[in-house]
């Protein structure tokens, strides 16, 4: 069986991201048959390129692939860095919410507009919260190298779900990859990092 929309998915993965200048890739981020990564094709769980690289493969196939940062995060915004006052970040209590808002945590925030963005915590001052609306990934061209696992047909219980999930607030990844400060991976469409709401509008 081929990979095609609507097929099930579980393979490994290393991802690797581009070193320093004369310096060798850096692996960010893996899947093992332990902990494998297993998405819908075709249902937008994953990178447009990522799903594309892999059409066609079968059970058993390895795969070695580039997608630039072009058509993985895009350019790395300096305008996504902002500072906000530290009483936006502060509990029910009236308290700094020291719990989720520290250095390296990925915290929901509300947009003026009404849309929830992830955004990570790079400092926090005495008045002031540092925060960066950039994805982790932002800039930076990934290198995909694994093996497929498993390619099945997809249930109708199962594209359900994933064409109406539950919102109950919780964390959910993308991924099954293991890579620091994303719960669940974040190779593809990450959503990660975030129980509860921020109270912070952005």
């Amino acid at each position: 069986m081929k990979i095609e929309n609507q097929k099930v998915v579980t393979l490994t993965y290393d991802m690797y991201v581009d070193g320093e200048e004369g310096q060798a890739e850096e692996l960010m981020e893996k899947a093992t048959e332990q902990n494998p990564l297993t998405y819908c094709q075709g249902e937008g769980m994953m990178l447009g390129k990522f799903e594309e690289s892999l059409l066609g493969k079968s059970k058993g196939d390895n795969f070695d692939f580039r997608i630039g940062f072009e058509d993985a995060y895009g350019e790395y915004d300096e305008q996504g860095v902002m500072e906000l006052d530290k009483q936006m970040f502060f509990n029910g209590d009236g308290e700094f919410d020291s719990e989720r808002v520290y250095v390296g945590n990925i915290i929901p925030m509300n947009t003026v507009d009404g849309q929830i963005v992830n955004a990570q915590v790079i400092e926090i001052g005495k008045d002031k919260v540092t925060i960066d609306l950039n994805h982790p990934l932002a800039g930076e061209n990934l290198h995909f190298i694994g093996k497929i696992l498993e390619v099945r047909d997809v249930t109708e219980a199962e594209l359900d779900a994933i064409r109406h999930p539950h919102k109950c607030g919780k964390c959910h990844g993308c991924h099954g990859g293991e890579h620091e400060g994303c719960e669940g991976g974040c190779g593809g469409n990450c959503e990660s990092g975030c129980e509860g709401d921020c109270k912070a509008n952005i």
